[in-house]
Formats: C-alpha cells, structure tokens, sequence
C-alpha cells in the first residue's frame, strides 16, 4: 500500500528530475540523487514523509549490502563459497553461505532458476519493443524523438498514459 508520505516522496523525485532534465531529456541518477537528498535535508519534514524516507534509506542500504553478499564465482577457488556471502531463499529469508543446508542450496538453485527465467522473458520483450521502434525509425527518418513515433506510428495519445500505473 502506498501512504501519502511515499506519494509526497515520489512527488519530491520526481520535481528534482524534472528539474534537472537538460534540453535532450536527460538527467544523472547521482545528480537527482543529491538534489532530494538536499531537498529533504534542507526542509523540517513532517514526521510521516520523514519515516517513510528512512525506511527507503533502510531498504535501500540493506539492498545493496545483500547485492555485494550475493555468492559469486571467486577467482582463487574457482567456487562460489564464502562463508560471509548470503543467499537468499525468497520471502525475504536470507541465510549465511556459511550456514546453508542443502534445502537451502535446493531452493536457492529453484530461485536462480526463476529469476533468470523472468530475466529473460523481459529482456525478449525490450529487445522484441526496441526491435519495432527501431524499425519505425528507420521507415519514418523525419521523426526524431520517440514520443513523436509513437504518437505518428502506434497512435499513441494522452488518454493512453496511467499515470498512477508509474507506482
């Protein structure tokens, strides 16, 4: 479920994108990341939108702590064991490489599996979407930017975009 103080988050990103979007769309990820972290810095925030900013501080620093756990293939062993890696076992249950049973290599294979299964139907859509603009491109070479293409070539109009989809 999403709370107003997440909603007033997202507005927040999303003015600090817009704000630093150049001519050509684009903006840096470090760049937008610096400019809520001033924004929500500089501010008395309500103690609502405050939680809900340390909680996506939590979630985020204990996702990326996970990423740099996640067994890897090491160089000297040749073997993904380490004792201080984490696998993750869906559900949100993680368990010290060190630790592990073989239940546990069992579901961590069966969800190695799925992710990479789910990778990949995604990617054959990006790749099959990025294949029919492309060749929309080159049949329409006036056309440069891709809200213009789709617009001209796959009707898309205004009352298609959910806005509310975005979250």
């Amino acid at each position: 479920m999403t709370t107003p103080a997440e909603i007033h988050l997202r507005h927040i990103v999303e003015q600090s994108a817009v704000a630093l979007t150049d001519a050509d769309g684009r903006f840096h990820k470090r760049d937008l990341t610096v400019a809520v972290q001033e924004h929500l810095a500089h501010q008395h925030l309500d103690p609502h939108l405050q939680a809900a900013a340390l909680e996506k501080l939590a979630h985020s620093a204990v996702t990326k702590w996970g990423e740099e756990r996640n067994p890897r293939r090491w160089e000297s062993t040749g073997r993904f064991f380490h004792p201080q890696s984490v696998m993750k076992l869906g559900n949100g249950i993680w368990v010290w490489m060190a630790r592990a049973t073989d239940s546990d290599m069992v579901q961590w294979r069966r969800l190695s599996r799925k992710n990479r299964a789910r990778i990949d139907r995604a990617d054959d859509e990006v790749q099959d979407y990025s294949d029919e603009v492309l060749n929309a491109y080159r049949a329409h070479r006036d056309i440069v930017y891709l809200e213009d293409l789709e617009r001209v070539v796959f009707g898309w109009s205004e009352d298609q975009a959910d806005q509310a989809s975005l979250f």
